[in-house]
Parts: structure tokens; sequence; C-alpha cells
């Protein structure tokens, strides 16, 4: 039983926090958010939790690889220097991608 949940653990790793861009572009398909906000969401939406320092390595990566981009939102709020990230067409499209090579997996193993 235990090598199981070895087993499985490493699966869900592997399906949610090593591929966490794929919850962040899906996220931001919906509206731009700052990286705080990001971890609650995927929290709420997806079911497990990542801290917030992840989210925001994962996020350089993205926008190194031009996935996202950054719009500086101004407000009259306290915090007016917040960074809101924003998916790009290249995100998009490399969103797409991910979905369906998910799909064709899926379809092989179930």
């Amino acid at each position: 039983m235990e090598l199981f949940r070895l087993a499985y653990d490493r699966l869900f790793r592997k399906l949610t926090k090593e591929n966490l861009w794929l919850y962040i572009l899906k996220l931001l398909t919906e509206r731009s958010m700052y990286a705080y906000e990001i971890a609650k969401m995927i929290e709420i939406q997806f079911g497990f939790s990542i801290a917030t320092i992840t989210v925001y390595v994962v996020i350089y990566k993205m926008l190194n690889e031009g996935l996202i981009r950054i719009n500086k939102e101004t407000s009259d709020d306290v915090r007016s220097d917040r960074r809101y990230y924003i998916i790009t067409e290249k995100g998009e499209k490399t969103l797409q991608d991910g979905r369906e090579l998910i799909k064709n997996f899926l379809a092989k193993i179930l």
C-alpha cells in the first residue's frame, strides 16, 4: 500500500505543481491577476495549494518565454505598484497545445 501511495503522490505532484504553468495560463484566460491572487485562485479553483514564491518562479519563466506579460495597473489603492499578469497570444497557443497533449495522453490510458 505504501508503494502505491508514493507513486500516487509523484503523479499528483507531476500533474499539479510541476506543471503549474498550465493552471496559471488557464486562470489568466479569464482575467489579469497578480501573483498572490493567482496562488489563491489555484487553491480555490483547482483544489491544491502552492506557495506564492513558487508562483513567482513560474511567472518569471513564463515572462521569459513570452507566454505572459506584465500590465502595471494604476489605481488609488495603496498597492498601485502591483503587477498584473496577462496571457499573450503565444501563451494562449501554448495552453491549447498543452491541453491537446494531455487529452491525447488521457485518451490512451482511460
